[in-house]
């Protein structure tokens, strides 16, 4: 009787296998009759399993002929994962090659400009939602607008803690010196949502809460006018009051505040609703707003639907 073991074993810090298995094959004299598959377990693709099943038939008794037969699995199911993962870049590929061959080159001289440094006019608050990318909603081009993006395109308070939209703020109004933030809100947000949702005092090690609880102001304003409307229109509400409550913010950081009440910089709230493809543009009203007291809505101008 001759007893041979054969053994892979999947390696979590390896790229070069996608299954764990453990098989013992016993081979009676001369017979070539295997006795069992003792354990397998798999984790691969179908082409991949069909060639297993005819591990039986490949198993003549000679090692190197079960190693080259492991080998070639590897390689299948290697293979097949790096054709998934190509699958998924393809077409990335695809438009990045056509944004360089259509945009890029056309526009070397402009491209080279932009190497050198940037100057946008915009400071681009916006959702981080995958629906709502301003470049492709609102047609910016690289150079145009600086861009931060988070959960529900909140601003925080000045007097709040460090966050990267506070620093993204400082850099683009101070350094860039960009003459317009643009806070646009959307249809349908799931962090609007999760904040009318959520009670007041939820659980603490929750991100999300943490964050979104910064529009706390827009909720209890919702509230206090929209409490007897259904919950989807209570949202919709929120939407649009958190996007001015984020520009009321606005006006309390000093640097900011300077800015638009010497003219250099306008404020400018914006409203994307996916669901009818419709976009509603306002701008503050830096003197009408003066005067006015904590908690009540700032005045705006110059509002149109696209």
């Amino acid at each position: 009787m001759a007893a041979y073991h054969f053994s892979i074993s999947y390696d979590p810090s390896s790229s070069t296998s996608l299954f764990s298995l453990h098989t013992q094959i016993s081979i009676f004299h001369s017979s070539e009759k295997v006795k069992d598959l003792e354990k397998t377990q798999l984790r691969f693709p179908a082409s991949f399993r069909r060639k297993a099943a005819n591990l039986q038939t490949m198993a003549s008794g000679k090692t190197p002929g079960l190693t080259q037969e492991a080998n070639d699995f590897t390689y299948e199911a290697t293979v097949d994962r790096d054709n998934n993962t190509d699958v998924v870049f393809d077409d990335m590929k695809q438009r990045f090659l056509a944004f360089k061959k259509l945009n890029y080159m056309d526009n070397l001289e402009h491209f080279k400009k932009l190497a050198d440094a940037q100057s946008p006019k915009f400071l681009v608050i916006a959702c981080a939602d995958s629906r709502v990318c301003p470049s492709a909603v609102l047609g910016f081009q690289p150079g145009e607008a600086f861009t931060v993006r988070n959960i529900a395109n909140l601003v925080p308070s000045y007097e709040s803690g460090p966050t990267e939209t506070k620093a993204a703020l400082q850099f683009s109004v101070n350094t860039l010196e960009v003459e317009n933030i643009l806070v646009i809100g959307h249809s349908r947000c799931g962090g609007i949502q999760a904040l009318m949702s959520m009670e007041d005092e939820g659980d603490s090690r929750s991100f999300i809460h943490n964050w979104v609880i910064v529009g706390k102001k827009a909720k209890e304003s919702t509230k206090a006018v929209a409490s007897n409307l259904h919950f989807d229109h209570q949202c919709q509400h929120c939407e649009k009051a958190s996007i001015n409550h984020s520009l009321e913010r606005l006006l309390g950081y000093p640097w900011i505040e300077e800015k638009v009440r010497k003219g250099s910089l306008s404020l400018h709230g914006g409203y994307y609703d996916f669901v009818n493809c419709t976009f509603e543009k306002w701008t503050v009203d830096y003197e009408g707003s003066r005067g006015k007291k904590e908690g009540s809505e700032i005045a705006v101008k110059n509002r149109s639907v696209w």
